[in-house]
Parts: C-alpha cells; structure tokens; sequence
C-alpha cells in the first residue's frame, strides 16, 4: 500500500511505519544496531528495581538490552503505534512528552535519550529532562545527528537513499544539534558529558547486507560531526 507522503520530521511518519519496528531489516534497522550500542556504556542493574527511563522508546527495542542488564524499563513516547508495540516486548509504556515527561523527580537510574534530540525544537528542554529525571551518579545515554554540512549531507542526501539508512523524510536538518550548545547545557544542568562519533561498520554493513549478519556495530570515531553518541552521569 502506498504511504501518504508527509513533511519532513512529521511524527504521523512512525505509524506508517509501525509495523517496521522489529525487523531487523525494515526502516528502522540502524535503531536496532544503536540499541546495542547504547547498551555497552550502561552498568548492570545494582539492585532489583533498578529504573532506566527510555525517552522516546518508538517501539521498544532496548527492551532485550534493558532486561539482560536487570533493569524496570518504562518508556515514554506520544506514539500510541509504538508504545503497543513496545508493550508486546516487555516495555511499561507510558504516554508523554519527552520536554514534559510524566514520571518523579531523580527516578532513574539510567536514561536513555537516543534519536531524539534531533526532532524536536528544544534539545536542551530534552536534556534538562534527563537530568531532573536521573538520581545523583545516574547514567545518561544519548545519541543524535550533528548540525553540521558533512551531517546534513550524509544522513539526508546519502543516508536516505542506502539500504538501512533513515527512512526517506524522517529528519529535518534545520534541527540537527548543535554539539557546543548541548555541552554548556550538560555542565549547567549537573551533568558529567562525553561525545563520541558513531558509525557503522563497513564490513558488517556489507555482510549484512547480503543476509550474512543479523546487525550491524557501531563503532567509535573520532569526529562527532555527523553522528554522534553522548555518555555521562549526574554530579
């Protein structure tokens, strides 16, 4: 069935694309290899009910990650589409903005922000969020797209057009992130920030391509100018 072509970000994109959250090969393929990689700079759970807040969950699919490390995982989404997916995969969904999340203050003890910053107008609003919701000594992932020209051009230009890349449309590039500006936010609000550049690796990318690989790794570069991944903890 053809799909109505929306704007740019336009959130009415991921119900058209519900039914993709879980194949490993459909159009979120990528979140499932930054799942993973987010999933290596979290600690394990260090008692039972240990919390990670996953901020715009889309489908679930930190749920394996979150429950191999002994954690509650409650994600926060406004898409009723992937908030009942990710409720089949184990997920406390809960309905709400990530720049107003319903959920205490210093909850977490982990906070996953990945692949959002980049669609929303106030990405420091998200980040204050992650740092009110997490403890003291609370750790914080993130990952996002960097508002650069190299950025902009490879992960709309290029990336849209490759097998595994971003679904055609689904960012705008006037809201890619400004690295410096989250940095000062980060040390304002508490929170002990690193970025680390992200990319897939080529041979993976290759392999799995050909029906070879389930996935893809992610691996750390040294440029965050195009995508980038944030590690951190609240002072």
């Amino acid at each position: 069935m053809r799909r109505t072509v929306l704007p740019r970000n336009d959130p009415a994109q991921y119900d058209q694309l519900a039914d993709q959250w879980w194949q490993p090969s459909g159009g979120f393929a990528a979140l499932h290899w930054l799942a993973a990689s987010r999933a290596e700079h979290i600690p394990p759970a260090a008692a039972a009910g240990s919390l990670l807040v996953d901020l715009a969950c889309g489908g679930g699919l930190m749920a394996p990650h979150a429950a191999r490390l002994g954690y509650r995982h409650v994600g926060v989404d406004l898409g009723m589409g992937g908030l009942r997916t990710a409720r089949g995969h184990g997920v406390l969904a809960v309905r709400g903005s990530v720049l107003a999340v319903p959920l205490a203050d210093g909850c977490a003890d982990v906070v996953v922000a990945g692949e959002i910053l980049e669609h929303v107008e106030d990405d420091v609003a998200v980040l204050a969020e992650c740092a009110r919701l997490l403890r003291p000594g609370g750790t914080l992932v993130i990952d996002a797209l960097a508002a650069t020209a190299i950025g902009r051009f490879l992960m709309v230009t290029v990336a849209e057009r490759l097998p595994g890349g971003p679904p055609p449309g689904i960012h705008d590039p006037a809201l890619f992130v400004d690295r410096a500006r989250l940095l000062a936010a980060a040390d304002r609000l508490g929170l002990d920030l690193r970025l680390v550049g992200l990319r897939p690796s080529v041979r993976d990318a290759v392999a799995w391509r050909l029906g070879r690989r389930a996935g893809v790794r992610m691996k750390p570069v040294r440029s965050t100018a195009v995508v980038f991944a944030g590690y951190g903890r609240k002072r």
